[in-house]
């Protein structure tokens, strides 16, 4: 069953029980909540996710998302992210609910799948073959990766890349496309058609919006995909868009600072990741206009594939 098969209101009032049971990538999730906005937010962005019966139903992650039980509640409204009962993170403005949830999934993710090696970094694939993209906050990196989504490249995530330990596969987990301040309004002209939520404003981390996941995507959130580039955007007012060799050992060395997880696997760790920079062609990209860019991305994936 499709989230998008549950009515508006089974929809809020399950959330506000037993909760409701979702499928992302490998992991399964229990979500309760009792905000509108986080109902609003999984209506909106989730509908091709696949739920069941939470009472039947193991779940990898239980979180919640729901107003602190302090008198502050009535007087500030808030929402506080629990996990397995515990509050990781300090409470947000109310009308922050829905963020707060995709943060607390990715938060999730980071701290507990160890059967990954996990990077910070978008990842999307074309032809079997994965683009790993990090880079600092304000490089542009989401607005590409959602550019190339929209462009005919397969959502693996935007932030979380999952490298399998033991296959050196990359696994999917194609959630909503996180869209912060100048780039909400990049991608919604260059893709009018493209679902993106309500923006909340005065975040951490600015205003962001979330865009919807493609449905080919979703439906194949299962499918690996072999590791094919490392490439480092950036994003430069007017440059023109060049791609430009980068050494495989800085490349492994940024990887490991911006991996969450690489000092807690010790040896396997480095093994991981040493694998994954002898199997990528590794790039800086700097550039303007983001149809330039996805244009470069074309051309690689076309030369690997002849």
């Amino acid at each position: 069953m499709k989230l998008q098969q549950l009515p508006p209101a089974e929809l809020r009032r399950q959330l506000a029980g037993a909760g409701v049971w979702m499928r992302t990538g490998p992991f399964s999730v229990k979500v309760q909540s009792s905000i509108p906005f986080v109902a609003e937010g999984l209506a909106e962005l989730y509908g091709q996710f696949e739920v069941r019966n939470v009472s039947e139903a193991f779940a990898d992650f239980h979180v919640s998302v729901d107003r602190p039980t302090s008198l502050r509640r009535w007087l500030r409204p808030q929402a506080e992210f629990s996990f397995d009962g515990m509050q990781p993170f300090k409470p947000l403005p109310h009308d922050q609910a829905f963020p707060m949830l995709e943060w607390g999934l990715n938060w999730c993710v980071s701290t507990q799948a160890h059967q990954y090696l996990i990077i910070h970094a978008a990842v999307v694939e074309k032809n079997g073959l994965a683009a790993i993209l990090p880079a600092p906050p304000g490089s542009g990196k989401s607005t590409l990766a959602a550019g190339l989504v929209l462009s005919g490249w397969r959502l693996l995530s935007d932030e979380l890349t999952l490298i399998d330990r033991k296959t050196g596969q990359i696994q999917p987990l194609p959630r909503p496309v996180s869209l912060k301040n100048q780039s909400i309004d990049v991608i919604r002209r260059f893709a009018p058609d493209t679902y993106i939520n309500r923006a909340s404003h005065d975040t951490v981390k600015g205003t962001v919006a979330h865009m919807r996941p493609p449905r080919d995507s979703v439906r194949r959130q299962h499918e690996t995909a072999r590791p094919g580039w490392v490439i480092f955007p950036k994003w430069v007012a007017g440059a023109p868009t060049t791609l430009t060799p980068r050494s495989q050992a800085q490349t492994f060395m940024f990887l490991a600072q911006n991996a969450f997880n690489y000092s807690h696997l010790g040896a396997d760790g480095f093994r991981v990741g040493a694998t994954l920079i002898d199997q990528s062609t590794c790039f800086d990209l700097h550039y303007g206009k983001l149809h330039e860019a996805i244009d470069a991305f074309d051309r690689l994936a076309e030369r690997r594939e002849a």
